[in-house]
């Protein structure tokens, strides 16, 4: 049995596979090595009835084998009728969780271009939505995003789509959080092991809220580590997301 101290990466898959639990029968689509291994984890321990895919085009089981058929139009009425929680990445995030992947810099010319808005505000405003930041620091965590993808509270409130607007927590290489704080505002819940309070807040871009008390985000069990480490990724390629 796996006994060794978990890794800051193990941390983090853990972290992602908490964002599936109770969630039921939806399709769970991680993107990003962390989040992948986390949804495989989840499934394989707390949250049986998730569904995941290929990537591409069909449903797999936990060996990859062919479960079903994912057609786009498929995909897009589970979207569309909140049957999916998705964790996206963030090249920017603010207080309020609104989130860029679209560009950096002024619209009208930016410094750089990045994936475009994609399926983020669809994704916003009709299943839930988490996100992963492998490297958490005031360039992604910002007061400000330099475009809207991914729709944050604020917007969402003020443009009166509520009703399926859910974004259940954002995990980083230094902790998780919520929207619990002040106006729906991000919330640190949990820190890593080995991370700080003051450094969590020196690499965000906003007043951030923060309980008097904040755990450290969950230990996975001997069962969970043996899973990670010698079946859903023994080629660790974890580490080379997160790198303490």
């Amino acid at each position: 049995m796996t006994t060794a101290t978990a890794t800051r990466a193990e941390h983090c898959v853990i972290a992602c596979a908490e964002a599936w639990r109770d969630n039921g029968e939806v399709l769970a689509s991680p993107m990003g090595l962390v989040p992948s291994f986390g949804a495989r984890l989840a499934k394989r321990t707390f949250s049986p009835d998730l569904l995941l895919t290929d990537g591409e085009a069909m449903l797999v089981g936990l060996d990859g084998t062919v479960e079903g058929w994912l057609p786009y139009r498929r995909h897009l009425t589970m979207v569309t009728g909140g049957r999916r929680h998705v964790m996206m990445g963030a090249s920017q995030i603010d207080r309020f969780g609104n989130q860029n992947i679209s560009c950096i810099g002024d619209w009208e010319q930016p410094s750089r271009q990045l994936l475009g808005v994609r399926g983020a505000p669809v994704n916003t405003l009709n299943n839930p939505v988490s996100y992963w930041v492998p490297r958490h620091s005031t360039r992604v965590f910002v007061a400000r995003v330099d475009m809207v993808s991914g729709v944050g509270h604020d917007r969402a409130e003020a443009a009166g789509v509520t009703r399926f607007h859910r974004l259940p927590r954002v995990v980083s290489d230094l902790g998780v959080f919520d929207f619990t704080g002040p106006g729906h505002s991000m919330r640190l819940t949990s820190l890593h092991p080995g991370v700080t309070v003051e450094q969590v807040r020196a690499a965000t871009g906003f007043e951030l809220a923060v309980a008097e008390e904040v755990p450290y985000t969950r230990e996975p069990t001997a069962e969970e580590l043996r899973l990670i480490r010698e079946v859903i990724d023994p080629r660790g390629l974890r580490d080379r997301e997160v790198r303490v």
